[in-house]
């Protein structure tokens, strides 16, 4: 029998591809023969680029670059198996988790230290990408991360801008004679399910700005200078990247990859799907296991365990989920497309001791469900 692993991970507690060792260890006391496929999936948030190399054997590539506030740090991006992709997350070098809560402040953070991944990818041969914008401390824009790739960016003044997110209210020139040239010939994908436009009410600066430090009174400056960087994106590009669906993903990036390198937006959970070649996976499967942290309403839209059912029912192949806490109804769960859901809490305890001891609850619930499936399907499967 062949069993697919696909779960997201259990944000603070577990990651997904700890979850499918979990799982795996659930599974094989009762059936030690089944073929197991590991796939830890991701949305194109934080993990995303670690769970697609595992998934498809592919390699890490540590390198150094510059946080968000110019300071050399060890980071790293993922080749996929092809030997062709690189992953490039956005977090690695440009995340908020890289900062103290102290030295958060958006109109000071740069992306610049993403444009280092890309260059050093470029450097390596590398012309295909795939770019997870999850848990950034930017609101850039992406002009960091330009500015690495040579891009130049004037004010009226013609005073080059450099690192201070304010000065885009004065933006007048982009110069892109200097842009490495590389760039032509390679081919970018957005892996992100945010689709919040750049500039207004439920732009960039407004809905995230916040959590990435921004006042009030910084929200303002922010969401001003992204509409005069758009409207300058429009003047030269001829891209009108305000009406772009997704242009405010991590503070603006989604614009920045969009009208200057031409990039692709994909849902996450699609694009990571399609690299890790899931639906080939499912070949002579007779049963899918996935997971996150928490089902509730937002399970039902673009998450992981959706695209996972919605792929995996199209082929008739039954998907059971496990969680650490289970909102939805059995009705939700059924238009979800999942046999069934378990909490791997099987009775009370405090949120600390769910979290830390999350591992072994998997296998202990693992275990259990897999009994039960041997008694209703172990005789046919063998």
């Amino acid at each position: 029998m062949k069993i697919i692993i696909a779960p997201d991970s259990f944000k603070g507690s577990i990651s997904a591809k700890e979850l499918c060792s979990a799982i795996g260890a659930g599974i094989r006391p009762v059936f030690p023969k089944a073929e197991l496929i590991e796939l830890p999936m991701a949305d194109g948030g934080e993990g995303t680029m670690e769970n697609l190399v595992h998934a498809t054997n592919g390699t890490i590539i540590n390198v150094s670059v510059t946080d968000p506030l110019g300071r050399s740090i060890p980071s790293a991006y993922g080749v996929l198996g092809d030997e062709k992709t690189a992953v490039i997350e956005m977090a690695q070098a440009s995340g908020l988790p890289l900062l103290r809560e102290q030295e958060r402040n958006p109109l000071r953070a740069s992306s610049f230290g993403t444009g280092e991944l890309i260059l050093h990818a470029l450097d390596q041969g590398y012309r295909k990408f795939i770019i997870g914008l999850g848990g950034s401390a930017t609101n850039d824009g992406g002009m960091g991360m330009l500015q690495a790739l040579g891009v130049k960016f004037f004010m009226k003044t013609g005073q080059l801008i450099k690192n201070d997110v304010s000065d885009l209210l004065q933006l007048d020139e982009i110069d892109l004679s200097t842009i490495d040239q590389r760039l032509t010939e390679a081919e970018f994908v957005i892996a992100s399910d945010v689709t919040n436009p750049l500039c207004g009410p439920n732009g960039a600066s407004h809905i995230f700005g916040p959590q990435k430090g921004a006042t009030p009174e910084m929200v303002k400056i922010l969401d001003e200078s992204l509409d005069q960087y758009g409207k300058v994106i429009n003047e030269r590009l001829n891209i009108n990247i305000h009406s772009v669906p997704g242009a405010g993903a991590a503070g603006g990036m989604g614009a920045g990859l969009i009208a200057f390198l031409g990039a692709k937006v994909m849902s996450g959970i699609d694009t990571v799907m399609e690299a890790v070649q899931f639906e080939s996976q499912l070949d002579d499967a007779c049963l899918v296991i996935t997971g996150e942290g928490k089902l509730d309403e937002q399970t039902l839209s673009g998450k992981v365990i959706s695209g996972v059912c919605k792929v995996a029912n199209y082929h008739n192949i039954p998907v059971i989920a496990i969680c650490g806490s289970n909102e939805l109804s059995s009705g939700q769960l059924a238009r979800l497309g999942v046999v069934a859901a378990f909490s791997i809490v099987s009775g009370p305890c405090s949120v600390e001791t769910a979290m830390s001891q999350a591992e072994s609850f998997v296998v202990q619930c693992i275990e259990q469900i897999m009994s039960v499936y041997r008694l209703s399907f172990g005789k046919q499967q063998g």
